[in-house]
């Protein structure tokens, strides 16, 4: 029976730095903080099946660890990569051997737990509701999607998020000053530039960060115990030189790519995105420029765009890397090859300049509310025409404040679907 406390003769860094404690543990408030149900099934010791689902290095296996260090129960650990079927009915049996011995219950730990098929996923069911085994489950991928629905509405979902870059510098600030499982009693130290690059540069993973941390370490030269920003560089190596987000050329490299898209150059469009694809950017913040330029800069010359980074950013941030390059290469296609119109962003920035500088007036009495008593006898709607009562849905009145009658923010583009909507509009007041 594999053990997760069976201890190698070597441990990396960020395995010796895992906390025992959820009072330790980095990030994850709403998860594992003070007042989350899992703080309060370890108090009470009343553990039920659990999966912990997020990006890597976010705590999953930490908090496994955690929990096992806390509960009274028999712990066993078992890899989906490398455990079968024939694994999983030994581990069960001694589970319920132990059971009938009056040993307690078993916690079965499953890291990567969406790797086991169907089949082996009916396996564990029925033990899990019975109660021959607690299971706890870890998983990078959508459990709705990869996790069979009988066992996983037995399990409660824990969802992790990414960490913050500023929790990212917590967990190796403290590696730095653990003199016992941490680099402290070496001496070494690291510039505040240093330590804002890497933590920014491990995307949110503890383990990534620490990986790196302790890579820089070894790379010191002799006679120093300094990490330096130029040292960390080195260590980070083209990825980083490629693509420094700290520096001009991350804003020069995203500005290019959102010209690209508003200029239709879907080749230069595609190179900045591949510059950042490489640099190892996240994919939402691409994802954002996409939908963004879709609404500022397609517009209602193609609607559709919109719809089709939107629906892009959900997908890319669903399925990740390396299948998120082709659903963000078909968005930034589309949108570079798309219509261009601007009339929406120039629209609102109009009428909300005038909102802010100058006294618009009331609201015509005709389009007041007029659903209450009394409203009739201040004229609140007495006056309004219904669209819909007229030939084509349309009729002329009047709609904003007498301040601003006449006033025109949007203007209807030549380009794709406005010319449209230019035509429609056309003669109307």
């Amino acid at each position: 029976m594999d053990s997760l406390f069976d201890v190698p003769a070597y441990k990396p860094l960020a395995d010796r730095m895992r906390p025992a404690a959820l009072a330790d543990f980095v990030g994850q408030e709403q998860a594992a903080g003070p007042h989350s149900l899992l703080n309060r099934m370890i108090q009470k010791d009343a553990l039920q099946s659990l999966l912990f689902y997020g990006p890597p290095g976010t705590g999953k296996t930490t908090l496994a660890r955690i929990i096992a260090h806390r509960t009274d129960s028999r712990f066993v650990a078992v890899n989906a990569v490398t455990s079968g079927i024939p694994e999983l009915r030994k581990v069960i049996a001694q589970a319920r051997d132990a059971r009938m011995a009056g040993q307690g219950r078993t916690v079965v730990f499953i890291d990567e737990i969406h790797r086991f098929n169907k089949a082996q996923q009916d396996v564990l069911l029925p033990f899990v509701e019975n109660g021959t085994i607690i299971l706890i489950g870890a998983t990078t991928e959508n459990p709705f999607f990869e996790i069979n629905s009988p066992l996983l509405s037995r399990m409660k979902i824990i969802p992790l998020e990414k960490l913050t870059p500023a929790q990212i510098e917590k967990i190796l600030e403290r590696a730095l000053a653990d003199k016992v499982n941490g680099l402290g009693a070496e001496g070494f130290t690291m510039e505040p530039e240093a330590l804002h690059i890497l933590a920014d540069f491990a995307q949110g993973d503890a383990r990534s960060a620490l990986n790196l941390l302790e890579q820089a370490a070894l790379m010191v030269p002799p006679g120093t115990t300094q990490i330096t920003a130029a040292s960390l560089r080195e260590i980070l190596g083209t990825a980083f030189r490629r693509y420094d987000k700290k520096g001009d050329s991350h804003y020069d490299i995203v500005s290019a790519f959102i010209k690209s898209m508003r200029g239709s150059h879907p080749d230069a469009a595609l190179h900045y995105l591949a510059r950042m694809l490489e640099g190892g950017e996240d994919l939402r913040f691409i994802a954002r420029r996409i939908v963004i330029c879709a609404a500022e800069d397609v517009g209602l010359a193609d609607p559709q765009a919109l719809v089709v980074a939107n629906a892009a950013a959900q997908a890319a941030d669903f399925v990740g890397l390396p299948e998120a390059q082709l659903i963000l290469s078909e968005a930034v296609l589309y949108i570079a090859t798309a219509p261009k119109s601007n009339s929406a962003t120039t629209a609102i920035s109009a009428a909300r300049h005038d909102v802010r500088t100058r006294d618009c007036g009331s609201v015509p009495a005709h389009l007041r509310d007029a659903h209450y008593g009394g409203a009739a006898k201040l004229g609140h709607g007495t006056d309004y025409k219904y669209p819909h009562d007229y030939p084509g849905a349309w009729v002329d009145q009047q709609y904003l404040p007498d301040a601003l009658e006449g006033t025109r923010y949007y203007e209807p583009k030549e380009n794709g679907f406005e010319a449209r909507f230019r035509g429609r509009l056309k003669g109307r007041g």
